[in-house]
């Protein structure tokens, strides 16, 4: 039988499910797909742990445990959202072992409101980094101006990192160089570099939807024939980027020293314009030593239909650029588009927090009355 999963692990891509819950480890869903669909990472972030924990009864026990040592809602978001990654990590170790480190990874993101808090970034790295405790650990920092020296400083600090929310290719440039700046701070720390990783979260179907509401805006017969294009092109002239960083000089001296790369990480590829096929964001950025972190609807749709077709990168360069000039000629302000969606994802994260809050602490109120979790507020 077909399998395409298997065929796009065999082409080089590292496929993360992009949501956890205790419910997934409880019930056994996230083994499964572990066993069954390649699945070799997971990724979190704000948003899916608000889904996770409103209205599931998985966290009640623990949440009333808290409740009655007293715990402040933020200290309790950290324990109950560590239980979790620490769960996933746990599943994956076997993975991690036999990958020699390089997947088997599971991520959690500091609290978004430090998006432009450096030292704030790092405190909570490190929190986390100590509460979860295990190697295969990702700390997800936000690629702000305030996250990259925060990125190095994890990094010499021996801390695993997903560099998340990347959407121009100028800002990952300037994530790979604060990547390298921390792995060469590790080494002259004396630092195992090999024990280092990072991941770089290059987000996608989320610049279709904005670049595509401006040439809908446009709506002249040239805008509509670049629609749908944008975020396929930037994602392939972002891996461009990375292979001229991870074969200059300055990486070859750390790779003798025994640094791994700061693998691409494709993140938002699920579809979210119904007049694209489900599983275009996979099957068009398929490369060797990537990753892939998609919603499981996505990776089921690519399990049932999906047609690999080798390499649909770095054949797509020339292509890609084609696509980049002709947005500018429509008038297209790239700088501008890329800018605004990471203050749209910083915002979406914000409110997934705060609601997350918000109901952790009717939660733990609830806790204390003896009542259950519907007592009104």
């Amino acid at each position: 039988m077909a399998d395409p999963l298997g065929e796009l692990t065999r082409a080089g891509v590292a496929i993360w499910l992009d949501d956890l819950s205790r419910a997934r480890l409880a019930e056994g869903s996230l083994a499964r797909l572990i066993r069954d669909c390649h699945v070799v990472g997971v990724t979190t972030n704000p948003t899916i742990f608000a889904k996770a924990i409103n209205g599931s009864d998985h966290y009640d026990r623990q949440i009333r445990e808290l409740a009655g040592r007293g715990v402040a809602v933020e200290e309790a978001l950290r324990l109950i959202t560590a239980q979790d990654v620490s769960g996933a990590c746990d599943l994956l170790r076997p993975t991690y072992d036999t990958s020699g480190g390089v997947d088997g990874r599971v991520s959690i993101e500091v609290d978004p409101r430090l998006a432009h808090d450096t030292e704030g970034t790092v405190a909570e790295a490190r929190r986390f980094w100590s509460l979860v405790d295990r190697e295969n650990l990702f700390i997800k920092i936000p690629a702000t101006p305030a996250g990259l020296p925060a990125i190095t400083t994890c990094l010499a600090k021996g801390i695993s990192i997903n560099v998340t929310l990347i959407f121009s290719r100028a800002r990952y440039t300037e994530v790979m160089g604060a990547f390298l700046d921390g792995i060469e701070r590790a080494r002259a720390a004396g630092r195992d570099l090999a024990r280092l990783a990072s991941v770089a979260s290059f987000f996608v179907s989320r610049v279709d939807t904005e670049i595509d509401r401006r040439l809908d805006a446009i709506g002249s017969t040239e805008a509509k024939a670049v629609r749908g294009a944008a975020a396929i092109a930037n994602a392939r002239l972002a891996y461009r980027t990375y292979e001229e960083v991870f074969t200059s000089d300055r990486w070859r001296v750390l790779a003798q020293a025994g640094a791994r790369p700061q693998r691409p990480l494709w993140a938002s590829t699920g579809v979210k314009d119904p007049a694209y096929a489900d599983t275009r964001y996979v099957l068009e950025l398929v490369t060797s030593g990537v990753v892939n972190t998609m919603p499981e609807a996505t990776l089921h749709a690519v399990a049932a239909h999906g047609v690999l077709r080798g390499d649909t990168v770095r054949p797509g360069y020339d292509d890609a650029a084609v696509v980049m000039t002709a947005l500018a000629d429509l008038g297209i302000d790239y700088d501008e588009a890329m800018h605004k969606l990471e203050q749209d994802g910083l915002t979406t994260f914000e409110g997934s927090w705060a609601a997350l809050a918000d109901t952790l602490e009717h939660k733990l109120a609830a806790a204390n009355r003896g009542g259950g979790e519907d007592d009104p507020p």
